[in-house]
């Protein structure tokens, strides 16, 4: 197996692992990884608005407000104006959202992170680098994207995916 052969299919499992994590998810919860990361943020930071939602996700304030929109829906999110400044609106969970947080299984990238914090700083610079220029040998550098390993798109329902979604999310990836 030459080396194009060997990045192309260590990419492809990279691609793959992120699938199934992201249909375990939505399998087991209902929900995407967005969704599930919103909701610890939310539980993690208590009384927070959107836009410290989206900055702290690093997701635009428009993704948050859509993804929020779907959970609230589901009865896991509710919005409650400040008492003490009215332009103020905060995202708060309900009861139904702590369990689902209760069972829900680790984010893929919490498992990424804690190996990745293990490494020496040498190793985490070199798979920086050598990522940033996979990115960009794919003409992916200016894509904007935010820390979160999930297939598709982040504000998708929460539905669990049919074969037709599984194909577009399939095509969307590099």
């Amino acid at each position: 197996m030459n080396s194009i052969e060997e990045v192309l299919i260590a990419l492809r499992r990279v691609i793959r692992a992120t699938d199934l994590h992201s249909k375990h998810l939505a399998k087991t919860t209902g929900l995407t990884a967005p969704q599930i990361l919103l909701l610890q943020t939310i539980r993690d930071k208590g009384q927070v608005t959107i836009g410290e939602i989206a900055n702290d996700m690093s997701l635009s304030q428009a993704t948050v407000t859509t993804i929020i929109d779907r959970l609230e829906k589901r009865n896991l999110v509710f919005r409650e104006r400040s008492t003490t400044d009215k332009r103020k609106v905060h995202a708060l969970l309900t009861d139904q959202a702590y369990e689902v947080l209760k069972e829900a299984p680790l984010p893929l990238q919490d498992h990424f992170a804690k190996q990745f914090h293990d490494l020496k700083d040498w190793e985490q610079t070199m798979i920086i680098s050598s990522l940033q220029r996979v990115a960009q040998m794919m003409n992916a550098q200016h894509i904007d994207a935010s820390p979160v390993l999930d297939v598709g798109m982040l504000d998708r329902s929460s539905t669990v995916l049919d074969k037709h979604d599984a194909f577009d999310d399939n095509e969307s990836q590099p």
